[in-house]
């Protein structure tokens, strides 16, 4: 008898529907509003990631980022900088992500969007900016998946520990501290940052 109830559950089971995976569409469709507050959202492969807003500190070393991107890339003419814009990483199911910044040569311009407003074309230069929920295998993992949809560089600012990870495709990752400079070679000629200033709040 026990061995028959678990023949019909199993066949219960492989018969129940599985849940439907979400598209670049649906992700756009999502309110910003929750009872709760502000919310933002990513797909991972068609499942539906929540993420809170992030905080003033967060907030304070993008804007940092971003004016640096703006005044040696933009102003320069090497290509425009963009933020908190959603990036199609790949699809069928979808990936999109939100990254804090990030950075278009010239030669990809103008830029290519999706009927939704995202971004087709994954960035030259990618930046994220850890948050308190956010764990460093975390950000390495997402840091790895911009790199294999095409990035070229990856920043990862983390005002936790008071350091820069950089992942450049082709290279292992390295750790730079506050009295280290940022630099964009073959994005941004000439780019140069100094950690502690980007990471000041």
């Amino acid at each position: 008898m026990r061995m028959s109830t678990a023949v019909a559950l199993s066949e219960f089971l492989s018969l129940a529907p599985t849940p439907r995976l979400l598209t670049a569409a649906d992700l756009a469709a999502m309110p910003n509003e929750l009872p709760s507050g502000p919310v933002k959202y990513e797909l991972e492969d068609g499942r539906l990631v929540v993420m809170p807003l992030p905080g003033g500190i967060h907030g304070a070393v993008n804007a940092n980022i971003v004016f640096q991107l703006k005044l040696q890339g933009d102003q320069q003419g090497y290509g425009k900088t963009l933020t908190e814009t959603g990036v199609i990483l790949r699809s069928g199911p979808d990936r999109v992500v939100g990254p804090d910044s990030c950075f278009v040569v010239a030669a990809s311009l103008p830029l290519d969007y999706s009927p939704e407003g995202f971004l087709k074309r994954v960035p030259a230069l990618i930046v994220e900016v850890r948050s308190k929920n956010d764990t460093p295998a975390e950000l390495e993992r997402k840091a790895g998946e911009y790199l294999a949809a095409g990035a070229q560089l990856v920043w990862v600012l983390d005002p936790i520990r008071a350091v820069a990870v950089v992942y450049q495709a082709g290279h292992p990752p390295k750790t730079i501290g506050t009295a280290d400079n940022l630099t964009a070679e073959g994005i941004i000629p000439g780019f140069r940052l100094n950690v502690g200033d980007v990471l000041r709040v």
